[in-house]
């Protein structure tokens, strides 16, 4: 027995180190993510071919002297309207090929750059928003100069969303965002990732020493704190039009973080929650076709709608090209009314 007592004595002695290594192991790889190289240019040529749309490489120096890189994509009948698309992390610009085909068929021009320490940018730090909110005003200056820009929206996933969020706070060009799972903040998300998909409650309990220790090193490294990176803030400071997404299924960011952003938004605001869909872009969503038909006749929700959820195709809901995401269907729908683009965020 006496034994045990030493045994559990001698855990608790060196848990906090143990927690400490990694906490500032997971901080490491928080700021330096993988970086994946444009593996898809088979798909996204095919992309091209499918919708008759080009490319052209697209540059940008952010404030920092980071190269930003990406490309500019033109339907052949363009609407005179951009999307700015967000990737997530560990990704870059060929992951939005889904979207880059939904949005090209509609008429939209899009800007798909690969974020700071993603793809062929430059930096080597991934800080989700606090730096990369100025890299869209430095692209977005960069665009203006070189097109003529009706209205300007952004797209994102995940991380992507979170800067798309962050960046329309500070960027008024931006109209209106689509944000599918993006994170309240980064300090509460890290809770999530601590708690290895079983629930945030497992990373603020036993695993909340390598939580902590994790932001500590993130704080330390990157020179900013985790709470301010916060698309919840963002959304409160400017009433800006918000489209919010989430899949029921997703453990990676759960839920709770698009309806606390959501309730933070204080311009107009739609919340679709998709029932049995895991995290996106992985998510292929179909509604059904009574749903599709009265999409024009609809008043836009004020609160959170239950969205149903098929894994497998369904070929009668509507034209939805292949690799349809969920969060596709929401700006579909918005498409089919006889209103401006991104009718929602007129409120």
């Amino acid at each position: 027995m006496r034994r045990y007592q030493f045994a559990a004595v001698g855990f608790l002695a060196i848990l906090p180190l143990l927690a400490a290594y990694v906490g500032a192991s997971i901080g490491g790889g928080i700021l330096h993510p993988m970086r994946l190289n444009r593996m898809r240019l088979d798909e996204t040529q095919a992309m091209l071919a499918r919708t008759g749309a080009t490319k052209e490489d697209f540059t940008a120096a952010a404030t920092d002297g980071v190269q930003l890189r990406g490309w500019k994509v033109r339907p052949p009948a363009p609407n005179g309207d951009w999307v700015l698309l967000y990737h997530g992390v560990s990704d870059n610009c060929t992951g939005d090929i889904g979207h880059a085909e939904f949005l090209l068929r509609h008429g939209y021009s899009l800007v798909m750059m690969d974020a700071r320490a993603h793809g062929e940018s430059g930096g080597d730090m991934a800080t989700y928003g606090w730096k990369e909110r100025h890299d869209t005003v430095a692209v977005t200056n960069v665009l203006y100069s070189s097109e003529k820009v009706r209205h300007l929206y952004a797209l994102g996933v995940s991380m992507g969303a979170a800067i798309a969020l962050q960046s329309a706070a500070i960027e008024p060009r931006i109209e209106a965002v689509v944000a599918e799972a993006p994170f309240a903040n980064l300090r509460e998300v890290s809770y999530d990732y601590a708690g290895l998909h079983a629930g945030s409650w497992l990373g603020k309990s036993l695993f909340r020493p390598a939580s902590m220790a994790a932001m500590h090193s993130v704080e330390k490294e990157g020179g900013f704190k985790p709470e301010d990176v916060s698309p919840e803030q963002a959304v409160a400071e400017r009433p800006l039009p918000v489209l919010l997404i989430c899949g029921t299924r997703d453990s990676t960011i759960p839920c709770r973080h698009s309806r606390r952003v959501y309730k933070a938004a204080t311009g107009p605001k739609e919340f679709w929650i998709v029932r049995g869909a895991g995290p996106p872009p992985w998510v292929q969503h179909r509604q059904s076709t009574r749903r599709a038909s009265s999409a024009s006749s609809e008043s836009i929700p004020r609160v959170p709608v239950q969205v149903p959820y098929k894994s497998k195709p369904d070929r009668s809901a509507g034209p939805f090209p292949a690799g349809f995401h969920f969060g596709e269907y929401a700006v579909y729908q918005a498409l089919k009314r006889n209103e401006p683009p991104f009718c929602w965020k007129r409120g």
